[in-house]
């Protein structure tokens, strides 16, 4: 994909389905007894691989034009999959999964693309490990291909030494199948989705904060059955970002992203927004099915540099690239800290996102957990590696319209994994 740049971005943009959201609520309505109907599914190529996991062990799913129908088989209605389970890109699949398959009294394995394999699983295989479950990765580096036999689970009580919504929700739901209570207790909590959907299908699950700090600990019990339900999948605040940041970068734009999830586990992209000087109003403030969601207006604005580290980092991590981009047309230096998180991503970010930023002329250091980017220099057309991570070419993709000259984004397609139509949407704004 080439790009140049633009001026005067208008008009109303629509979202596409939140992929976490998307991914647990096709998991659950597979566990539910009765249908699930499910409108807004992100059909990106990472949910997609949910889906295609779950029909191998016995769950119809119909695919419609604006929804999902589940036909549930309950808590213990999975049947053996004849094959390995593919999950192709995708890191929550691979980790929830695991938890749902720890249960099972049969035995799977499960195997994604090059990148996916690449990625730690001890933070999951572990856990799972104290619970009683036979999990193992195949080449003993602790990462995918994953074995899992057939185990007796218990209830525990974890500590996780990382705020991580696809490790705290692997543990919740092997804690369905569990003996006794089980519990993951997170330094500050993050995004909360399996929680709030869990209790709309029927499980005994809380949250419980600390009176001082910010650790909290969601508690699960063992469940004997989930119910079908009715969900509307809020927009994907991390797909909404890159026209959020569009429409304060790009001279001269306004535009109302709808119905985005603005949940407060991921709402951090916001604030960052509005400490950078940006001009953002949230309208129609409502909840659907525990999500918050609203309408987001976005005008042109200038912005500056700050610090982003601490508590926010986890609210926002998959919004790291797009932030970086804006930190580069800021004014001042930006200063990113406490994300080392980004280094196990799809790629390491860290070091995609200071290269790509260097092509286009920005002033970048990486640090072990972060950047300091120096912003207010002109970007300039360049071509970015994308390294086949599809944040990283949405993010640099907004970058592009704003940059002197033209800009070619590598393996552009890697962006239908979470945003399949992204171009497309932009043109509606021209």
């Amino acid at each position: 994909m080439e790009l140049t740049s633009i001026t005067g971005l208008k008009g109303e943009v629509s979202i596409p389905g939140d992929k976490s959201i998307s991914h647990r609520s096709v998991m659950f309505a597979s566990l539910a007894n009765g249908m699930t109907e499910i409108h807004n599914f992100l059909s990106g190529a990472d949910c997609l691989a949910t889906i295609d996991c779950f029909r191998k062990m016995g769950i119809k799913i119909e695919e419609h034009q604006n929804r999902i129908l589940v036909h549930g088989k309950g808590l213990h209605g999975l049947t053996a999959p004849s094959e390995t389970l593919q999950v192709k890109n995708s890191g929550t699949t691979t980790r929830l999964l695991s938890g749902i398959l720890a249960g099972q009294p049969f035995s799977t394995s499960l195997s994604g693309d090059e990148s996916l394999n690449s990625r730690p699983m001890k933070r999951i295989i572990e856990p799972l490990t104290q619970m009683g479950a036979h999990i193992s990765s195949l080449h003993g580096n602790g990462c995918a291909p994953l074995v899992i036999e057939p185990g007796k689970l218990h209830g525990i009580h974890y500590t996780s030494p990382v705020a991580s919504a696809q490790v705290k929700s692997c543990i919740l739901l092997a804690g369905l199948y569990a003996d006794g209570e089980t519990s993951v207790t997170e330094p500050i909590l993050s995004r909360n989705h399996t929680e709030l959907m869990l209790k709309e299908f029927g499980a005994d699950i809380r949250t419980v904060h600390q009176l001082a700090g910010s650790e909290a600990t969601s508690v699960i019990q063992p469940c004997p059955e989930l119910h079908g339900q009715k969900i509307t999948v809020p927009g994907d605040i991390s797909s909404a970002a890159y026209f959020i940041a569009a429409g304060l970068l790009v001279p001269d734009s306004e535009i109302l992203v709808k119905n985005v999830g603005i949940n407060p586990t991921r709402a951090g992209l916001l604030k960052v927004c509005e400490d950078m000087g940006g001009d953002i109003t949230l309208l129609n403030e409502r909840t659907e099915a525990g999500e918050k969601m609203a309408d987001i207006l976005v005008r042109s604005s200038q912005l500056h540099g700050i610090s982003i580290h601490g508590d926010i980092i986890p609210t926002l991590i998959d919004e790291i690239p797009i932030i970086a981009v804006m930190a580069a047309c800021a004014e001042g230096t930006t200063i990113i800290r406490d994300a080392q998180e980004l280094r196990v991503k799809e790629t390491d970010r860290i070091e995609t996102i200071t290269d790509n930023l260097i092509a286009m002329g920005c002033s970048v250091l990486p640090t072990e957990d972060g950047m300091v980017i120096k912003g207010g220099e002109p970007l300039k057309g360049a071509t970015i590696h994308t390294l086949l991570d599809h944040r990283i070419a949405m993010a640099f993709s907004i970058a592009a319209l704003v940059a002197d000259g033209r800009t070619k984004i590598l393996d552009s397609h890697c962006i239908d994994v979470s945003y399949p139509g992204f171009y497309d949407a932009f043109e509606h704004l021209l």
